[in-house]
């Protein structure tokens, strides 16, 4: 080789041979934080996440507001009635005391003990009775909405005492069972059975053909068809049934102690008004306005929780 093609041939290698020695240039993006970049992108995906609950709450603030001052606007105006009017001598508050009074007076109860001993009897019997109609009547209802042969065997009877009303048999309940606990709790029973047996029934027979045939091409056995197909279905009109029932545990309750009892919040109100009490009678029947509320209430919680699966109206 000739002293001049190897000179060219070294002059030809000796940049590329550089430019492989020396370290790349560090580029301008690359980041200089010597932090981790899990911490950075946790810090940044945290910040969010405690914030959204806090600005959708903020943002729901005046609806909020403004739903609760809707709801409260006629029971705010009605108490407002109910306290000038006495005063301003509209009406004689020898016979409807100023709502002020009447607060008075719910108190004064409240202190003594009275109100909870009356409310705590009246609860008992109430609640008793509601849980032995619901153990009874949707059991019952199931069957005869299921089963044809049984709906005809038990139908007349159904339709003669359906249209017995509770009260009527108030008396009868009393001489059979006397004055005691036990025919105060059969009358409850008694007027809780009709709503969540009739609503039972229809809630039974209003399932949706279609799901009925899809369950039964799938081969389902019957107590899967009930527990799949027919109990989810029948939730909301049952519960229909159960709520009105719990209206009635209380009302029909509160007419039974005002016969022969010795105790309860019927008993109260009664014993209020022949013992011309007229602001404890009042304070008397707002607790019992107030406790059937909050048991509706919390019927309507237990139907929500049960019948999670359904899909809104609104969307």
């Amino acid at each position: 080789m000739s002293p001049t093609t190897s000179t060219a041939t070294s002059k030809a290698t000796t940049p590329g041979s550089a430019s492989a020695a020396e370290p790349p240039a560090p580029s301008p993006a690359a980041p200089t934080s010597s932090a981790p970049r899990g911490a950075s992108r946790s810090r940044i995906r945290h910040v969010p996440a405690t914030a959204a609950p806090v600005r959708r709450a903020v943002r729901r603030l005046p609806y909020l507001l403004v739903k609760g001052a809707t709801k409260s606007a006629a029971i705010t105006a009605l108490l407002l009635l109910w306290e000038t009017a006495p005063r301003l001598g509209l009406v004689d508050r020898t016979f409807l005391p100023p709502f002020s009074e009447v607060t008075r007076a719910w108190w004064g109860l409240a202190a003594d003990g009275r109100l909870a001993d009356n409310a705590r009897a009246s609860l008992v019997r109430s609640f008793s009775g509601f849980g032995i109609a619901v153990a009874l009547a949707v059991p019952l209802g199931l069957l005869i909405g299921w089963y044809r042969p049984v709906a005809d065997l038990l139908g007349p009877v159904l339709e003669v005492f359906r249209n017995t009303a509770a009260l009527a048999l108030l008396p009868v309940f009393v001489l059979l069972l006397g004055i005691g606990e036990t025919s105060k709790i059969s009358i409850v029973v008694y007027a809780c059975t009709w709503p969540i047996l009739l609503n039972t029934i229809s809630a039974v027979r209003s399932v949706d053909p279609t799901l009925l045939k899809l369950a039964k091409s799938m081969d389902l056995s019957a107590p899967r068809l009930f527990q799949k197909v027919i109990l989810p279905s029948s939730v909301p009109v049952i519960f229909t049934g159960i709520r009105l029932a719990g209206a009635a545990a209380i009302l029909v309750l509160v007419a039974a102690e005002m016969i022969g009892a010795r105790a309860g919040l019927g008993y109260l109100v009664n014993a209020s008004q022949y013992n011309f009490a007229i602001p404890q009678m009042y304070a008397g029947i707002i607790t019992i306005s107030a406790i059937g509320m909050a048991f509706n209430q919390l019927l309507v919680a237990v139907e929500r929780r049960l019948s999670s699966w359904r899909v809104p109206a609104g969307g």
